[in-house]
């Protein structure tokens, strides 16, 4: 909610009492008294029929003797008075009323004038208002954040070596003076980089809570309109606005919206961003050394952003927020599990290895999709039930219940995921495999799900080669049972096709030797794909189809062989997965066993 301006509320109550008070008599409703003509009082007054009067000046008002009222006016009769002393009426005479004229006077002239100077003011300030806001078109949108919950380095998990980087800038805004003492010079500029949900605007947030200093939050976005010169004069008012309130840090989100490569695309740079990116770098580069304001970016492509930037004395640091690994998973489980009643079940260890390659957002979305599932069951604590299906939601979708499969795709669809898991069992260096499902999810009609014993860092020739196995193992089985192949394998066959041609080209994984082939110099507005240079001949471009080929065939055939020699089993494991439509755990590991390796 917006803060209410209370000094133009008073005004605008006190200029409302104003004209209401001078235009009340206008609107009040007047009492309705009957006029005599004064013939036909001085008739009623011959008649005793008057009770009462009250004169004042010419204007005479008084009561008959029913009760109703009247009124009447005497310009010159001298013998009122005696007249009503002879019919013994009470009457009284009153004093002339000498503010009438001065009431007619502001009913007529003042109040209409002043009500036309009201709607002037106020059109007025609708006016100046207006042009306050067409100029604000330059101000700067960020406003120190301030928030009830205080976020600290407790508050964030899985990224140990950047809290311990970024320490020393908290260190720095709480004490200044111990590092100018030694004329050390605190980076101005800290560049958050990581893949999108891995917590760099939560680090920032941190740094801040941390810091207990004012925190300007910003996106990149924010900085550019369609107007020429908004950009630049953006950025000088909030670099304005920080320094009226040092120490503070300024956030900037999505710092890559408006800090790309200048001059690059194929028509040129974009005048408006340039400004904005050329003002940028002179407001940090022209910091006072004892002005402790630092700047914090957030971006997940570092790749585009313009030299400039980066150089030191602007963002002299980078600090690289990988995903986490099982210890912090569990660490950040163990956060967004706080306030959640987990039943006794539970284990977020387990959850934790379950859930390799999850960023710090999907690890939350995880817990609140598990926390929904446990209450739309009515349920008062989170079981393992509802993780592991939250774990399954996240990674294929919801399960598909409304969709029908008919009884002869669910049977090729089995016998698909059986050979995923078969091959996972007898390949040693592939991952294990934990639960394979034909209930559809997504847009799978069934999907196997391997969970790695540990944290991958580097894949090895033999690691590469029997992951091909594994993917090709659904169309080896589906060929094998049904003599067909089907569209099922799509995604698998694309999925081998890029790491077979990963292990030529750039992993230096065949025949064609240690080197890499392509080079990666991405343009910024062209693509990734479109930007590769081919920095090889055409013989050797065929020769790279010839070794993608051959270890595509390779694993093909392999998978053919190891699948052959276990048919008798696969087909027991793919009547169970049709009666049951999932196997998971020990369940799945017993019908895994006694197969020729």
């Amino acid at each position: 909610m917006k803060n209410i301006n209370w000094k133009n509320v008073l005004l605008y109550i006190a200029a409302i009492l104003l004209v209401g008070s001078l235009l009340a008599p206008l609107v009040s409703p007047p009492v309705k008294i009957p006029e005599l003509s004064f013939s036909e009082f001085l008739n009623q007054l011959d008649t005793n029929n008057i009770k009462e009067v009250a004169i004042q000046g010419e204007n005479i008002s008084g009561k008959l003797k029913t009760g109703k009222e009247f009124k009447t006016r005497a310009s010159d009769y001298p013998n009122l008075v005696p007249t009503l002393r002879d019919k013994k009426v009470n009457f009284k005479i009153e004093a002339p009323s000498e503010s009438g004229w001065f009431w007619n006077l502001i009913i007529q002239v003042v109040a209409p004038l002043a009500f036309f100077a009201l709607l002037w003011w106020l059109l007025m300030r609708q006016a100046q208002s207006s042009n306050a806001q067409a100029m604000s078109f330059g101000r700067s949108r960020a406003k120190p954040v301030i928030t009830k919950q205080k976020i600290t380095f407790k508050d964030v998990a899985g990224v140990d070596e950047a809290k311990e980087e970024l320490k020393e800038i908290v260190e720095f805004l709480k004490t200044p003076e111990k590092f100018q003492a030694l004329g050390a010079r605190i980076p101005k500029g800290l560049l958050l980089v990581g893949a999108p949900g891995t917590g760099k605007t939560l680090l920032a947030r941190a740094i801040a809570g941390e810091a207990a200093v004012p925190f300007f939050s910003i996106s990149g976005s924010d900085f550019v309109e369609m107007f020429v010169g908004v950009g630049a004069g953006r950025v000088r008012s909030l670099f304005q606005e920080a320094k009226k309130q040092t120490p503070c840090i300024i956030f900037m989100d999505e710092i890559d919206a408006v800090g790309r490569h200048r001059g690059a695309g194929l028509g040129g740079g974009h005048d408006e961003r340039e400004q904005t990116l050329n003002q940028l770098l002179v407001e940090m580069d022209g910091f006072d050394p004892k002005t402790n304001i630092i700047i914090i970016a957030a971006t997940n492509r570092p790749d585009i952003l313009d030299p400039a930037l980066l150089r030191p004395g602007r963002f002299d640091r980078q600090v690289f927020l990988d995903k986490p690994d099982l210890k912090g998973r569990e660490e950040i489980l163990i956060i967004h599990s706080a306030g959640k009643p987990l039943g006794s079940d539970a284990d977020i260890k387990i959850l934790a290895r379950r859930t390799p390659g999850f960023t710090g957002a999907d690890l939350e979305n995880l817990m609140n999709e598990a926390a929904i599932l446990a209450a739309r069951a009515d349920k008062k604590e989170i079981n393992m039930i509802e993780l592991e299906e939250a774990v399954d939601r996240v990674l294929a979708g919801p399960e598909k219940k409304s969709r029908v499969i008919s009884d002869n795709e669910k049977e090729i669809v089995a016998f698909h995921e059986v050979g995923h898991a078969l091959l996972s069992k007898l390949l040693p260096k592939a991952d294990p495999v934990h639960k394979i499902s034909i209930l559809p999810r997504g847009l799978a009609l069934g999907y196997t799900l391997q969970l790695p014993l540990e944290d991958k860092h580097l894949i090895s020739k033999e690691e590469a080669l029997q992951d091909i196995c594994v993917l090709m193992g659904g169309r080896v089985a589906e060929e094998m049972i049904f003599n067909e192949a089907t569209s099922g394998a799509q995604n698998d066959l694309e999925r081998a096709t890029a790491l077979a041609k990963k292990m030529v080209c750039e992993y230096g994984m065949s025949t064609l030797g240690p080197r890499t082939f392509g080079k990666k110099e991405h343009q910024i507005f062209l693509g990734r794909d479109i930007a590769e240079m081919k920095d090889y001949s055409d013989q050797t471009a065929d020769a790279i189809d010839k070794e993608v080929q051959k270890i595509i065939e390779g694993c093909y055939n392999r998978a053919k062989t190891l699948l052959g020699q276990n048919r008798a089993k696969m087909e027991e494991i793919a009547k169970a997965l049709r009666e049951k439509e999932t196997l998971v755990g020990e369940e799945l590991e017993a019908l895994l066993k006694d197969i020729h390796v």
